[in-house]
Parts: C-alpha cells; structure tokens; sequence
C-alpha cells in the first residue's frame, strides 16, 4: 500500500497543485491555452513516443480492449436503469450518464506512468484508442436524446459531426501511429524522434496541473443525488465491472491492473464542455469532475491494494 501511495502522490499533489496556482497566482487566460497545448502536442508526443518504442508483442491487447468495452457498456447501462429511480429529469441523467463511464485520459497516463512505467504507457494508449471513442459515441446519443430541448439537434444527427471529431482527435491518433511504427520495425526520425521525446516530458506536469485548475470545490460542496450516483458509478461499479470481465476474459498481470485503473478514473473535464454545448446539467457536471477526482486520490490506491491480493 505504501508504495502504491508513493507512486500516485505526486500524481495528485500535482493536481491540487494546480487549483492552488490557480487560485492564487495565475491569471484565467493561462489555462485555456495550456490545456490546448497538452491536448494537441504535449500528451500526443509522450503516447506517439512510448508506443513506437515498446514490444506489444505479449501484451494481451484484445482481452483487455473487450473487458473494458464490457465494462463501460454496463455501467452505461446501469445510469440509463438509474434514472426513472432516481426521477431524473433529461439533462440531469445526460450528466449522469458522461460522469458513468467518461474517463480522464490525462490523469491515466500519468498513473500509468507512475505505476509501470513505459509497459504502462503502452497499455493505457491502447486503452484510449478503444474507449475514447466508444465514450464519445454514446454520451452524444444520450446528449441528443436527453439534453435541453432548446440544445437539441432538429435537423440531421450530430454523429457524423462526432465521427470526424474521433478521426481527428490528437490523442487516438498518436497511439494508432505509435503502434503502426513500432509494428512496422520503423523509427521516428534523428532529429524528430528527440523531438518528440522532449515534448512528451511536458505532458504530466502541465496536464496534470491543467486537471487541478479547473476543479470547482463549490460544485462538489453541493453534490446532490446525480452527483454522488454518477461518482459511485464511476469509481466502484466500473472498476468492479472491469475486474469482473477481465478474469472472465483470462486478463491477468499488468493489463488486468492497468484495465481496473483505467476504468476507475476520474471523470475528464470535456464532460462538462459536452454538458454546457449539448443542455446537460453542467453544474451537476463540475460537480462529479470536481468530487471524482478528489475520490479518486483515495479509490484508485484502494482498487490496487485490491489487485494486489488476487
């Protein structure tokens, strides 16, 4: 346990690190060009960089990209069954379904990292290859389904507006072309392979920073019942559903661990972008961001001492 506390730590230290800076020193036209910046360059180069250069040989990459598919579809699931329960009305279940299965990629890499290193890196861009668009797709159906009528599209579905989105998104694309040129036997060029090298060591740091500068302590403060389900969703249901699926699968070792992990992230600050665009509950939106990601500092240790005992 202690060693699992050492390695995330920094992980999270670095996050309320950044509402602190926030808070206190930098000026709000900081941020939004930062988080674009680790968005489209920063976290692009660190996935491009790990997956061009480690063997996936024996890596279990189908067993896993199914558990965790499983997993997400059961949680979503879950939400959908959650709300007539609940009596949720459109928006407020919208933002309850994104805060059940929307994942953080930011806050993966960098505990995968913490955690396994390079062979955790590796996994991790193979997880968001899958998941990232999976998410993607059905938290638009549910937006479109279920947000503010005045927010809803009349005319033709957004799915092919959300297709090219995925097609281009900075993220996916560095892991398909990581895995192309480490499957192919290429390497990245001598001057941009460096390149490459350099940017990627400014991902953890100014990601994870840009994580802590857009929590919202008010919205978590005032966490009513979409709030507190979508966060027990998240972080107990979805990583228990993972664990589940991967010893159905035969996922053992590294990418069982880094498969629960994934699944038990904090939710990532573009659901409450989606909620504000598409007539969810964006209030209720910052508050799962903002209380997922303060569980989490102490769920994700806790989903590792458990893996530790099978």
């Amino acid at each position: 346990m202690v060693d699992i506390v050492f390695a995330l730590g920094p992980v999270f230290l670095l996050i309320l690190l950044g509402h602190v800076i926030k808070a206190k020193w930098a000026e709000q036209g900081f941020w939004a060009p930062a988080e674009l910046m680790t968005y489209y360059v920063f976290f692009p180069a660190l996935l491009l960089h790990t997956t061009a250069r480690t063997n996936v040989a024996d890596l279990q990459i189908a067993p896993m990209a199914l558990a965790l598919i499983a997993a997400t579809v059961l949680a979503g699931a879950i939400a959908l069954k959650a709300k007539p329960v609940l009596e949720l009305n459109g928006p407020d279940f919208s933002s309850l379904f994104q805060g059940s299965i929307r994942p953080n990629s930011y806050v993966a890499i960098a505990a995968a990292f913490a955690l396994w290193g390079e062979p955790g890196l590796t996994l991790v861009a193979i997880a968001i290859a899958f998941i990232v668009p999976l998410v993607n797709f059905l938290c638009v159906i549910v937006m479109e389904t279920y947000g503010a009528r005045e927010f809803r599209n009349e005319g033709a579905p957004r799915l092919t507006t959300l297709l090219n989105a995925i097609a281009r998104n900075p993220l996916i694309l560095a892991c398909f072309l990581g895995v192309f040129i480490n499957q192919t036997g290429a390497n990245l060029p001598p001057v941009l392979g460096p390149l490459v090298e350099i940017l990627g060591r400014a991902a953890l740091p100014i990601g994870l920073l840009c994580v802590g500068a857009g929590l919202d302590f008010q919205a978590a403060r005032d966490a009513g019942k979409t709030v507190v389900t979508a966060s027990l969703n998240k972080l107990v249901l979805l990583p228990l559903a993972c664990l589940v699926c991967c010893m159905a699968l035969g996922v053992e070792g590294i990418t069982r661990d880094l498969s629960v992990l994934y699944a038990g992230l904090p939710v990532s600050a573009s659901s409450y972008v989606l909620a504000r665009k598409m007539g969810g509950n964006a209030p209720a939106m910052a508050g799962i961001i903002t209380l997922t990601t303060l569980a989490a500092m102490l769920s994700m240790p806790l989903w590792m001492l458990i893996l530790n005992w099978f």
